[in-house]
């Protein structure tokens, strides 16, 4: 019995990469290279749970003041604000359910209900320390 292999068609290369010149293949190729690094790095951060706000940076501030800080679920502190996110159980202790509240606006905006009686001091039950 004969067996015959069927045709592979040869996958096409893009005409206008295959035409182009030598410097514009390396700049490709440099491009490439950048943007190959910048989605590592961005890996890398979502990785290892952390994120830099980039206006602090600019503004001057070191890295331990810009790093915006995440719970233990990885949602950002941030985010918070946005929705009712968080309740004192979510917390350790008492600074850190603070440190939510005062970043979304103390007892005016307490949109996650940390601050019941409204005097400003998220989760008295919780520990201090």
């Amino acid at each position: 019995m004969d067996t015959e292999i069927p045709n592979i068609p040869k996958i096409p290369k893009l005409k206008v990469l295959a035409n182009a010149g030598s410097g514009t293949k390396k700049g490709l190729k440099y491009l490439f290279g950048v943007l190959i690094l910048i989605l590592l790095g961005a890996f890398g951060l979502e990785a290892t749970n952390n994120d830099w706000d980039l206006g602090k940076l600019m503004s001057g501030e070191s890295m331990s003041e810009a790093k915006i800080k995440r719970d233990a679920n990885g949602n950002f502190l941030l985010e918070s604000c946005k929705e009712d996110v968080y309740n004192c159980a979510n917390f350790d202790t008492q600074p850190e359910a603070q440190e939510v509240l005062d970043k979304c606006g103390g007892a005016g905006y307490d949109i996650n209900n940390l601050d019941g009686d409204k005097d400003n001091v998220a989760c008295e039950n919780l520990p201090s320390k």
